[in-house]
């Protein structure tokens, strides 16, 4: 199986629980992205990666149309059902990869982005494609969970990551984003950074972790350095806290 046919296949099983998931449904970032949109009247937005829709639903009372990009058909429905429930008729949905976006040049005024690029395949390639999409003077807000400056918390992190969704690739460091969207022609800055705490048990639940995997993730804290535990603060059941950046971007001009 291709890791596009992956990801869909495990968002696919576990749309539902994305859906009603308190860390993905609620946060100050989904307020602080609606209150962003609304400054811009008639704002055609594109939420990339949707996942249950959360981005999208807080966005969409304020733009002239959102669009919700997903590779997870299963997830594309729960949206659009929650959409129709919600009288949110300015949300349309399609399906694709980050790294094919199915639209015209300058077709944006917002890119959003939230809990997805960690599994993309190719980045860069995603990155272009959204600068292609952006409208001249558009602007790109992305929010995900970002990897350790030091290569021991780094290793960690991906590790448990990977154990827990075999579609996982990599979470990003602040630096390599910054890099990433400057080769593209993205002028990127931080935004925000604060602490989202894991529950384990209900961590594993959402993406259904075979339970062989599940004790290899407990095995591997339970062994980790002590400045590890520190870190990702650790607690006896296996909770935990990851690290989240918004990074902002603009084009940069020619």
């Amino acid at each position: 199986m291709k890791h596009h046919e992956k990801v869909a296949d495990a968002f696919g099983s576990t749309a539902a629980a994305y859906f009603s998931s308190p860390s993905h449904a609620s946060g100050a970032d989904l307020q602080l992205l609606a209150a962003e949109v609304a400054t811009a009247p008639d704002a055609m937005v594109l939420d990339l990666g949707c996942g249950a829709g959360h981005v999208s639903f807080a966005v969409a009372p304020h733009a002239h149309s959102v669009t919700a990009y997903d590779l997870a058909p299963e997830m594309l429905a729960i949206v659009a059902a929650a959409a129709r429930e919600r009288g949110l008729d300015n949300i349309r949905t399609a399906q694709g990869a980050a790294e094919t976006l199915l639209f015209d040049d300058a077709s944006f005024d917002f890119v959003l982005s939230r809990f997805s690029a960690h599994h993309w395949h190719d980045v860069p390639r995603a990155l272009a494609e959204v600068r292609r999409v952006l409208k001249p003077g558009g602007r790109v807000i992305f929010v995900d969970v970002v990897g350790a400056n030091h290569p021991l918390l780094d290793t960690h992190l991906q590790a448990v990551e990977l154990l827990r969704d075999a579609s996982h690739i990599r979470n990003y460091r602040a630096d390599e984003w910054l890099g990433l969207f400057a080769a593209v022609g993205l002028h990127a800055q931080r935004r925000d950074t604060w602490r989202l705490p894991m529950v384990f048990d209900q961590w594993v639940a959402r993406m259904r972790t075979p339970e062989v995997r599940v004790a290899a993730i407990r095995s591997l804290w339970a062994t980790a350095p002590d400045e590890v535990r520190e870190y990702f603060a650790l607690a006896p059941d296996g909770s935990f806290e990851l690290d989240v950046l918004m990074l902002e971007a603009q084009a940069i001009a020619a």
